[in-house]
Order: C-alpha cells, then structure tokens, then sequence
C-alpha cells in the first residue's frame, strides 16, 4: 500500500514509494538542491507593493505584495532572518500571531518561527521545494526563554533537538504539553489546510487522544496532521488558498477520517523503510506561472 504524495507538486496526486528516515530525507533534501542551486528568485530582496496575492502551487508558485514577519511579537521569535524568508500572505502572518498570543496564556516561553517565503516567494535555494506561494510556515517544537537566546542557541546549521526517539518508531521524551498545544491550536485554526509532522508524532497522538466528550477526546483535528518524512524537529503548516487568490492551487480536500488507519501504519512497514533499488527518473520540471514571471521581472 502506498501513501499518497501530498508535499509537493499540488496539481497532481500520485502514489510514491518512499524510503526510510534519514535516507530518504537526504536524498529528498540533495534533489532540492541540485534543482534550486541557480533559481533567480533568492536573488530577490524585496517584496512587491500593492494587495497581496498568493499565485500557483506551493512547490511552483510565488507571491505579489508579500508581509514580512515581525521579528519578534507575543509569545514568537522568528530565527534565521538572514535567509531573507520570513515573508508570507497576511494570512500567514496573522496565524503566527494568532499562535503567538494563545501559546502566552500557557507560558512566559516563545515558539521559535522558521521559514516562511521567499519576498516574492518562488523557488529557494536550499532545504524547501515547497514555501512558494507565502502560504507555508514551519514552526519548531522547541519553546526558548527569549528571543537572544533562540538565536544564539540554534545559528545556521545548529537546529533544536528532535522529538522523535532514535530509531524512528516512537515520541522521544522531550514531548509535553506545549508541543501538542501548538499542534492542537494550528490544527483548530480555521484558515490551516493540513500540517505536516514526523509519522512518529502523529502515531502518538492518534494513541493518546482517546475518544469522548472531553477536550482531550476531542480527535477531529488529528485529521489535517499529514505524515511527512522529517518533521520530527518543527511541522510545516499549510493554509487554505485566499479567497482574493483567484489563481493559488488548492489541495485536493483531506480524505475522511482521522488518518490514524492503514495509511499511517504504511510508514512504519518494512517496505516504507527500505531504500529503493530502482533508478529514477527525472521528471521535467513544470513551467511556472505566466503570473510569476511577470511578477520576477518587475523591479
């Protein structure tokens, strides 16, 4: 059985064999490399005025009149500033505040915020396909104590500590309360699509939230939680296309169900954990928007 591909090119739904973590994460992440090395659009250090529009996909997209992130605000620290890519939709920037003020009613502690979009979004140069359209945010599941310290505690290449147990099967310790209140609340968010987190992460929830009337039985926001290989350090949220983005590609809408079934048992099987031995093909890369070239050419 295989899951279907959701993080990527989001005008088609196809089946993928995948491999194991750490595997299959490397491979993935030198593909995007290689692909994103010469794209014009790290190039680009400002963001276009005028009302924002998120246009295409999330992995072949970009976005005119793009917000930029604050660098700090209640109850958030946006780290990493120098990758010039904490640029996203009003929408997305407003769901980081909105996240911001409810975590300060729980702790004095910040979530640490980490890419969002490029200023005209499009292609990165390193570590995402995805993040094009300002309709992506990652946020880390590591609270800090204050904003100088998330930056002197995690530079680049210095990332906080996993939430998943080595080997890749269960929670690691570090997992409490915050963390799954930063899921929960994202997930409840009205303007979220889906967020990606490690299959590990979301076997556990699917085990600990129990059925009933309480808050803690409460297990249809387990839905948009969407295996994804990595993960285990920060989840990637996605936001429902605006309704002022007439050309932003949507999702397929979620299947039914919590996804705590077969399809998330699959990412624990022998066969998503084993390396292909099949050469892949290169597949063509798609033309970008007619709308983003318009929108990378302008000064």
């Amino acid at each position: 059985m295989y899951p279907y591909r959701e993080d990527q090119n989001m005008n088609a739904r196809y089946p993928t064999r995948l491999i194991g973590p750490g595997v299959g994460l490397v491979i993935w992440l030198l593909v995007i490399v290689s692909v994103a090395q010469a794209s014009p659009w790290t190039r680009v250090a400002t963001a276009t005025p005028g009302p924002a529009i998120a246009i295409g996909g999330p992995s072949n997209g970009c976005i005119a009149g793009a917000r930029a992130l604050p660098v700090t605000g209640t109850g958030f620290v946006s780290i990493r500033r120098h990758r010039n890519r904490y640029y996203g939709h009003p929408d997305t920037v407003r769901l980081v505040q909105d996240l911001g003020r409810a975590l300060r009613k729980r702790t004095r502690k910040l979530m640490m915020v980490g890419d969002l979009s490029q200023p005209r979004g499009g292609l990165m140069s390193s570590m995402h396909r995805s993040h094009q359209n300002g309709m992506d945010v990652d946020i880390w599941f590591r609270l800090v104590g204050s904003a100088r310290s998330a930056n002197d505690r995690y530079p680049e290449g210095r990332s906080p500590g996993s939430m998943v147990a080595p080997g890749g099967f269960e929670r690691s310790r570090d997992w409490g309360e915050h963390q799954r209140f930063l899921l929960k609340a994202s997930a409840d968010h009205p303007r979220v699509d889906r967020i990606f987190v490690n299959p590990a992460i979301k076997r556990a929830l699917c085990r600990s939230e129990k059925g009933g009337r309480s808050e803690r039985g409460n297990r249809s926001w387990l839905r948009k939680l969407r295996p994804w290989w990595g993960h285990d350090a920060h989840f990637h949220i996605r936001l429902k296309c605006p309704k002022d983005s007439p050309h932003c590609g949507q999702h397929p809408p979620l299947p039914a169900g919590d996804g705590c079934d077969q399809s998330l048992a699959w990412w624990f099987s022998e066969e998503a954990r084993t390396p292909s031995k099949k050469p892949k093909k290169k597949k063509p890369q798609p033309p970008i928007p007619a709308a983003c070239k318009a929108l990378l050419s302008k000064p």
